[in-house]
């Protein structure tokens, strides 16, 4: 059964990225100018927060602070070693103020 996770727009900062409980391992959103993204809270190199990382918005992607791996947060495919294995995304649309994050 899907989850959804609720967010309130305002709660994100422009160029930032945050935690949000839900799914096995936490969701890792992070804001872009109008956009949103949504993806699993993990790298997939050595298990470390997302959500802790630093956001490069022009290159929209997600660098782990534990061994700089980044990750596209369009596809979340790693752009940058150690890490090889692409990240989860999931599918995130925005209702009025708040951000609707679908975790299947």
């Amino acid at each position: 059964m899907a989850q959804e996770i609720r967010v309130k727009l305002a709660d994100i900062p422009d160029g930032e990225a945050i935690r949000a409980e839900g799914g096995p391992y936490g969701v890792c959103l992070v804001r872009v100018g109008d956009d949103v993204y949504a993806l699993v809270d993990r790298c997939s190199h050595q298990e470390w927060r997302l959500s802790e990382g630093e956001v490069e918005p022009f290159g929209c992607s997600i660098e782990c602070t534990k061994h700089g791996s980044t990750f596209s947060l369009k596809d979340g495919s790693p752009e940058s070693l150690p890490a090889t294995v692409p990240v989860q995304v999931y599918p995130v649309r925005i209702e009025g103020d708040e951000v609707i994050v679908s975790i299947p």
